[in-house]
């Protein structure tokens, strides 16, 4: 055997720090596994703390909410409430955490698209009660629906980019 050919495994080389790269390269169960990037965990904790305050705030001023609910809804509008802000806090729980990020994105997604008919049902009573002028307008009510857009858009981004094992 050649014993001038044997070489140590490069994971095992010291690094600048002195300690060996596979020390410095972590568990292994996470060896191999791309991190995510910064970028997008701060567009995923920023879209889980939109959602977080809508969702409290649907149980601190759940009056603010309950004149938009849909009349075809089924229900009393006080419970579509507090559901609705069930909903999005646990949007923002999975959108926060890496592990569920992909499917807590299109969770929100389609939480969204759930609570549009309630964004329209404001346009069509001409504003929301509660809101100071001008933000009780019929106009700025209109104006919110293509912002849902944005925001469906941001969420299936988030679900995309985050890692299929999330």
């Amino acid at each position: 055997m050649d014993t001038d050919r044997i070489t140590a495994p490069a994971s095992d080389s010291p690094s600048t720090n002195g300690t060996s790269a596979s020390a410095n390269a972590g568990p292994a169960s996470l060896q191999g596994v791309a991190p995510a990037t910064s970028g997008g965990h701060l567009l995923a904790l920023g879209l889980s703390a939109l959602l977080g305050f809508a969702g409290v705030a649907h149980f601190v001023r759940p009056q603010f909410f309950d004149p938009i609910v849909p009349d075809w809804m089924p229900g009393n509008p006080r419970t579509t409430t507090y559901a609705s802000g069930v909903v999005e806090l646990t949007a923002a729980a999975l959108v926060a955490v890496p592990r569920t990020r992909r499917f807590g994105g299109w969770f929100a997604a389609l939480t969204f698209i759930g609570v549009f008919p309630a964004n329209v049902q404001s346009a069509l009573d001409g504003g929301m009660d509660g809101l100071e002028p001008p933000f009780n307008s019929a106009a700025v009510a209109w104006a919110r629906l293509p912002l849902q857009l944005p925001l469906i858009a941001w969420a299936i981004a988030i679900a995309r980019r985050a890692r299929p094992n999330s």
